[in-house]
C-alpha cells in the first residue's frame, strides 16, 4: 500500500507559479510511476504529467508543456510539480497518483491522492 498526501495549492494570479508537492508513505516508492492530474469542476480527470520510476522519463500534456515540470526524489519518497505562468484555465483539483499504468496518461493509477485545489485568478 501506498498513501500520497498532496501539498502546496492556493490563490494566484494569472502568470504566477505555484510548487505541488506529494509525499509518499511506503517503502516501495521508487518501483511506481508518479503522475499528477487534474479535475475541474464538471469535467473529467485529466492527465497533467508523468515522470518514470528512476526519474529518467517525464511526460506532459500539451497544455502545461513548457509551463510544468515534474520531478521526483527518490530518497525523499516526494513527487513535485512545478507550475509556472499559470492560467486561469489550469483551476482545478490537482491529483498525485502512484502506480505502473500500461498508458501514463490514463488515470488508472493504483493509488491516489486526496487532492489539492489549485485557483488562478484573471
Amino acid at each position: 500500500q501506498v498513501q500520497l498526501v498532496e501539498s502546496g495549492g492556493g490563490l494566484v494570479q494569472a502568470g504566477g507559479s505555484l510548487r505541488l508537492s506529494c509525499a509518499a508513505s511506503g517503502r516501495t516508492f521508487s518501483s511506481y510511476t508518479m503522475a499528477w492530474f487534474r479535475q475541474a469542476p464538471g469535467k473529467e480527470r485529466d492527465f497533467v504529467a508523468a515522470i518514470s520510476r528512476s526519474g529518467g522519463n517525464t511526460y506532459y500534456a500539451d497544455s502545461v508543456k513548457g509551463r510544468f515540470t515534474i520531478s521526483r526524489d527518490n530518497a525523499k519518497n516526494t513527487v513535485t510539480l512545478q507550475m509556472n505562468s499559470l492560467k486561469p484555465e489550469d483551476t482545478a483539483v490537482y491529483y498525485c497518483a502512484a502506480g505502473n499504468p500500461g498508458t501514463y496518461d490514463s488515470p488508472v493509477y493504483q493509488f491516489w491522492g486526496q487532492g489539492t485545489q489549485v485557483t488562478v485568478s484573471s
